[in-house]
């Protein structure tokens, strides 16, 4: 069976304020600029709960032509985003409902879904973190914003 991982970064300065987020997607044993893909956005007027979310929702949808029953490890920042995931009526939910909901589907969707808490202190992190903020910046001068990494970029990512 197929496997990939995905890594999720996201942030929101001040919280509520400017937010942005990245996730990458790399189809495990595969190599070569097919084998991986990210993408960075950001919105103005968020929250951290938002952010967390929609990189969440936007990675999980990016597997949309991979099979269900692929073998999904998503690997996090957000050290509230599983057990928020699990609670019907967490934090989370009641802070941004229609966000939560959406997520919520991208993770029922998915039947081998593996999350797995990340460190600050990984590489693959770093090259996350620095996404969202460059999300979260366009977003101050340019208002919602979502592009792909380019692929000269990822394929520098240590994940």
């Amino acid at each position: 069976m197929a496997s990939v991982t995905v890594w999720i970064a996201s942030l929101c300065r001040p919280d509520p304020g400017y937010g942005g987020w990245a996730f990458v997607r790399k189809l495990d044993g595969e190599t070569g600029a097919a084998a991986i893909k990210g993408v960075a956005g950001g919105e103005r007027r968020t929250s951290g709960a938002k952010m967390s979310l929609t990189a969440l929702t936007e990675a999980l949808e990016s597997l949309a032509e991979l099979p269900a029953e692929t073998r999904v490890t998503l690997r996090f920042l957000d050290p509230a985003l599983a057990g928020q995931l699990v609670a019907a009526d967490g934090d989370y939910a009641t802070a941004e409902p229609e966000t939560w909901s959406q997520a919520r589907a991208a993770v029922g969707a998915r039947a081998a879904l593996d999350l797995v808490p990340s460190s600050p202190s990984e590489a693959a992190n770093g090259f996350l973190v620095a996404w969202a903020e460059f999300g979260l910046d366009t977003a101050k001068s340019r208002g919602s914003f979502k592009a792909a990494i380019p692929k000269p970029n990822l394929m520098k990512f240590p994940g």
